[in-house]
């Protein structure tokens, strides 16, 4: 065995980093600088959600499935996002125009997006983890979205993504926390960017028609409302959809809008969103994986930065991570 080393996923922060399509842009200012006052003071105003961060509970709703008042980020356990850790390499393909196919996946056909139990399945199997043994763990899915993170139609709409059986998937398996390489927990058509929530934007994609459309017109009404109350119901009737949703129904959750969200974080299941840096070094590895939060009161989640210990003889072989958006080439 080799000596422990630290690899980052953390994406790098500044005041140009891609956020989430309606969020503000972070201003960084000095309070002080060298010149005039001969110490560097900054200060920095932004959404707690921007670049690689935590979620609490009281991010995404009111009530936890067990009757308790959401908990805020303090609340939370002070490792509760952290603990050992495998990162699952998720082999599906994005689904967009600008989506970046992976020679290996050429075998895929085009099937819906949505990363469920088969491919967690699969992921453990590759990276020689019984999925009983992710009781307690955090898990970090690489899906290969950290490579695309950018200001871009490609990294936010496009993305593959969990929904409800991932989540109830980890809920079953009784991980710890989940940590994700793209825009959030849940596919792009379970949030805001779609139809869902009081926020819902229904974005045009790069086809000029909304995103929603896009799905429909590639993989049909049927596989589409998975993303859609109002659609579900349409199509399969309300007793399905009370059948599949109705667990997050009774709590007060709207069943389609991110409901990995709801489902993982409603049992106390916390979850980390754009993970980066060199997570392909340590793609289908075991190590201890630290995340910190701010012991921020009230708080609904928060910036955090995110990093492996492992076995320097365990990490893969692949370059150093380097980053292009912002005018970096």
């Amino acid at each position: 065995m080799g000596k422990k080393v630290f690899v980052d996923l953390a994406h790098p922060f500044s005041a140009e980093i891609p956020r989430w399509p309606y969020f503000d842009k972070p201003v960084i200012d000095n309070a002080h600088t060298m010149a005039k006052g001969g110490v560097l003071t900054q200060k920095i105003t932004c959404t707690m959600h921007t670049g690689t961060h935590c979620d609490a509970p009281r991010h995404v709703m009111e009530i936890e499935f067990d009757g308790r008042r959401a908990r805020y980020t303090h609340e939370m356990p002070v490792d509760a996002y952290t603990g050992d850790a495998v990162c699952l390499d998720i082999r599906i393909n994005n689904w967009g125009p600008f989506a970046v196919k992976n020679p290996e996946y050429d075998k895929i056909n085009r099937v819906p997006t949505l990363i469920g139990p088969a491919e967690l399945e699969d992921a453990c199997h590759r990276a020689n983890i019984d999925p009983k043994e992710l009781e307690g763990m955090i898990v970090c899915l690489n899906t290969g979205q950290h490579r695309a993170f950018d200001d871009s139609k490609n990294y936010y709409h496009y993305a593959a993504g969990t929904g409800f059986d991932a989540g109830k998937w980890f809920v079953d398996h009784k991980v710890k926390c989940v940590a994700m390489d793209s825009q959030a927990l849940d596919h792009p058509l379970h949030t805001a960017m779609g139809n869902n929530g009081m926020t819902r934007m229904n974005l045009l994609g790069a086809s000029g028609y909304p995103i929603t459309d896009e799905y429909k017109a590639e993989f049909g009404e049927e596989a589409y409302a998975e993303f859609d109350k109002f659609e579900y119901i349409r199509i399969f009737g309300q007793k399905a959809y009370d059948e599949k949703f109705g667990i997050l129904e009774k709590i007060g959750c709207w069943g389609t809008w991110e409901p990995c969200h709801k489902m993982m974080l409603g049992h106390g299941i916390v979850g980390v969103e754009n993970l980066g840096g060199d997570l392909d070094k340590v793609t289908n590895k075991r190590f201890r994986f630290f995340c910190f939060p701010l012991r921020w009161y009230l708080g609904d989640g928060s910036m955090a930065r995110c990093a492996a210990e492992i076995d320097e003889d365990d990490v893969n072989d692949v370059p150093d991570r380097t980053y292009t958006y912002g005018g970096n080439i």
